[in-house]
């Protein structure tokens, strides 16, 4: 049986400098001050400084310019990041790029270039399908906007990615909800999932020191959020990445004032979609029971710090989680012992 591929992404941090917007929770200063961009050796050498550890067998390599609005920079910027790539390209080590930018930023030409170069993949920033969410989240682009863009991509043969924020100035539930069946309904292939910190130096440490702006709480960040990974998966749009890590981009662990932030957020939800799985299992104080599940999932399963196993066990007289290789996603059968 031959192996499953392996997916790298090989990640080259490009700020847009001098970005004409000011959304509410980008640091605008740290984006055109302290963060400036990287030159081409410094590229250069965390390429192939990402190779080394990679292995070549039973691997897809691509390179990702993430960190601004790739787009928004002048053509010749963009010409010459993505001539970088190309000895990788032309090898074959590397099987194409991945970028992620502005849906205003979107246009004929813009595909046209990037096509040609070879890139994969385009990311866009979404945020909110909610026209109201982006005005007071100062997006400066409206939800037909977004749904245009990402028609243009696809109809253009790009493999298409809608980023979307949780919990922005105006925000509800089913707002979210909205958006994320928005960016199913647009064709994408892949998402991020992000909830909304208040970041240091941003309009929305303003707001929310004013008492103008209300962050979601973790808890309500991980409900909201495993409804919407129910969803994606649903639809299979491929989820990858939920939650912001520190040193991600440009926010740093010091940078947040407020608002739902884990450095484990995702296996929170994860273990919230396997808590709520597992408390189907019929309560019987007097059993010990083996419950047995994907091998990709035991993690999430038994739980962060081991939630979910605990919690069973106030329910079964002995819980032990065991793997079986022929299940799928969240399939999983008990063995009363």
């Amino acid at each position: 049986m031959a192996s499953e591929i392996q997916h790298f992404t090989i990640p080259v941090f490009i700020p847009m400098q001098g970005c004409p917007h000011a959304c509410v929770f980008c640091d605008q200063r740290k984006i055109t001050s302290g963060n400036e961009a990287p030159d081409d050796i410094g590229i250069i050498k965390r390429i192939e400084k990402h190779l080394e550890t990679i292995p070549r067998h039973n691997s897809k390599i691509e390179i990702g310019f993430f960190g601004g609005s790739f787009t928004g920079l002048t053509i010749e910027r963009q010409k010459h990041y993505l001539n970088l790539v190309q000895p990788w390209l032309k090898s074959g080590i590397i099987s194409g790029m991945r970028l992620s930018t502005r849906p205003d930023y979107i246009n004929d030409n813009i595909l046209q270039i990037l096509k040609d170069f070879g890139v994969n993949t385009i990311e866009l920033g979404a945020q909110s399908l909610d026209d109201e969410v982006l005005q007071l989240a100062r997006r400066r682009h409206t939800s037909e906007q977004v749904r245009q863009a990402a028609a243009l991509i696809k109809r253009s043969g790009f493999s298409l990615g809608l980023q979307m924020m949780l919990g922005l100035p105006g925000d509800t539930f089913q707002k979210s909800i909205n958006t994320a069946k928005g960016i199913i309904s647009s064709g994408a292939d892949c998402t991020r999932i992000y909830p909304t910190l208040v970041v240091q130096n941003t309009d929305l440490e303003i707001i929310y020191k004013k008492g103008e702006y209300q962050p979601l709480t973790l808890d309500e960040a991980v409900e909201w959020c495993s409804s919407i990974v129910l969803l994606f998966e649903e639809a299979k749009v491929k989820i990858l990445r939920i939650g912001l890590h520190p040193g991600e981009g440009m926010i740093h662990g010091n940078d947040i004032i407020a608002g739902p932030f884990h450095v484990a957020f995702g296996e929170l939800v994860h273990t919230a979609l396997w808590k709520d799985v597992l408390l189907k299992i019929p309560e019987d104080p007097s059993a010990a029971i083996t419950v047995f599940v994907n091998p990709g999932q035991l993690n999430s399963a038994i739980g962060h710090k081991g939630s979910n196993k605990k919690l069973l066990q106030q329910r079964f007289r002995d819980v032990k989680f065991k793997v079986d290789k022929n299940l799928v996603g969240r399939e999983f059968y008990v063995d009363h012992r």
